[in-house]
């Protein structure tokens, strides 16, 4: 029998008025391979803080029986020492932290809890940042990790490459699936299916009874209708008359306790929902201000450094107006680096001088300032309130979601927080820097629908390949020092 290494017991977890999780038990056994799935805002995060005894519960316990290590989606590496082999195999750059790119930093914490052994790791969107070959380099990792693993992601792939559960939450409930993500997918189209199914089968049974005792309803009030019309032949005779009336008197009785008996029927029809349907967030689209330059953001000889390091040299681009450009590169390849230059004007840039950017950073979901997501968006936004509360609404931000303090949104929630501020302002050009980071595959979509439909330039990067395949009309990659289109939409 498998050990027990963590158990959750008659949980209850609040945030103001509204139950965050609700967990009657969950046990997580020595070997297992656990993924939690779930909207932004859901409580995936909180659950595993949850579990590694960050947060206590309003009611019930959870009892550890093992050794946990965490890692945080959202904090810098700390200063523990990590496996020198580790830091080399993870190409961690030997300078200062605050010279790491988003990649290097979730390298170097990865590095950092993988050198010790633990008997448990509860991990919170380790992919995040990661190039291709950093994503892969985790997933080899932990794939032969002889441990309880549980996991936070939204990226698919290393879902389907890591678990053989799912933990979903929805509406503060958790449901466990046996199998991976794909898996998982599959199990749930089937369910929405029979669910449909089941909701067509008893609407029309519904309709069908219903039918059939209105139409006996009215044969009953004819039969009361015929009582008051007795002809004056059938009347002549009294007992004649009151034979008919017995007879059409017990007729109606029974045609009346049909119908009854059909409205009994219908109240116990096991009544079926039908399947929920997602409401996908939206982006509030803004008017861009007009640009009339071919060529919005150029530059001739562009040299890049990080240190002493080189990053671009002699580099030469011309991004064409109203076009989406995406960046790609490995970690540390000096993409950010390329982005704040463009945004800061830098030498060796030409940009448009009727250019309004507006910039999100790969950094920009950590706030410093204590202070509630409506008064965020006020301090940031010519308009009134009602228009700023239907803005958050847009994104899924409701009820009392606009009361949470900034600190303590999950990433999701903040990156959704910091893009409808991004969106609502009036800028020609757009610069983006791992938009999708944290973000759930609603969203995701919700942002793909805004870019396609934006009139103005944006240059992005990020290392979703889906996302990007949706939305670049031209791809570039540093290479060599280089800046390559590899990419063109005609």
């Amino acid at each position: 029998m498998e050990k027990v290494c963590l158990e959750i017991e008659n949980i209850e977890l609040s945030y103001l008025d509204k139950v965050v999780l609700n967990i009657p038990r969950l046990v997580v056994y020595q070997f297992d391979r656990i993924g939690i799935v779930g909207k932004n805002g859901s409580g995936k995060s909180t659950l595993l803080k949850l579990m590694n005894g960050q947060i206590k519960p309003d009611q019930g316990h959870v009892k550890s029986f093992a050794d946990f290590a965490y890692f945080d989606q959202l904090v810098k590496p700390d200063d523990r020492e990590a496996n020198y082999e580790l830091l080399g195999k993870l190409s961690i750059p030997q300078t200062e932290i605050e010279n790491f790119s988003g990649g290097e930093q979730t390298r170097l914490k990865l590095a950092k809890i993988l050198s010790d052994y633990h008997e448990g790791l509860l991990i919170d969107e380790p992919t995040t940042h990661l190039d291709e070959a950093g994503t892969q380099f985790f997933i080899d990792e932990l794939t032969y990790y002889y441990g309880a693993l549980v996991l936070v992601s939204h990226d698919r792939y290393v879902l389907d490459k890591l678990v053989t559960k799912i933990w979903e939450i929805d509406d503060g409930f958790v449901t466990e699936y046996t199998g991976n993500y794909s898996e998982y997918v599959d199990q749930k189209e089937l369910q929405r299916k029979q669910q449909q199914e089941q909701h067509d089968k008893y609407i029309k049974e519904k309709s069908r009874l219903t039918k059939a005792a209105e139409e006996k309803m009215k044969k009953a009030d004819k039969i009361t209708q015929a009582n008051g019309h007795i002809s004056k032949k059938e009347s002549k005779s009294k007992a004649n008359k009151m034979f008919m009336t017995k007879s059409k008197d017990t007729s109606q009785k029974a045609v009346q306790r049909a119908a009854k008996a059909m409205e009994q029927r219908i109240k116990q029809l096991e009544a079926t929902e039908a399947p929920k349907e997602e409401q996908k967030p939206s982006f509030s689209q803004s008017t861009a201000l007009q640009l009339h330059n071919k060529f919005p953001i150029m530059a001739e000889q562009l040299t890049l450094k990080a240190g002493d390091k080189i990053l671009l040299e002699d580099a030469f681009f011309q991004f064409p107006l109203g076009s989406t450009i995406a960046i790609k590169g490995n970690n540390g390849a000096g993409k950010s680096t390329l982005l704040r230059h463009i945004v800061n004007r830098g030498e060796g840039t030409i940009i448009s001088p009727k250019a309004v950017i507006g910039y999100y950073e790969q950094m920009g979901y950590r706030f410093d300032k204590e202070q509630n997501v409506l008064d965020y968006m006020k301090g940031r936004s010519e308009y009134d309130e009602s228009k700023i509360r239907a803005i958050l609404h847009s994104m899924n931000f409701t009820g009392n979601d606009i009361k949470k303090n900034v600190r303590d949104l999950s990433g999701g929630e903040a990156i959704r927080l910091v893009l409808c501020d991004l969106f609502v302002g009036r800028y020609n050009i757009l610069i983006l820097d791992e938009p999708t980071i944290f973000l759930d595959v609603f969203c995701i979509e919700a942002l793909e629908d805004f870019i396609k439909a934006y009139e103005g330039t944006i240059l992005l990067v990020s290392h979703d390949r889906k996302f990007v395949k949706a939305v670049a009309d031209c791809q570039y990659a540093i290479e060599d020092k280089k800046l390559k289109l590899i990419s063109y939409k005609e």
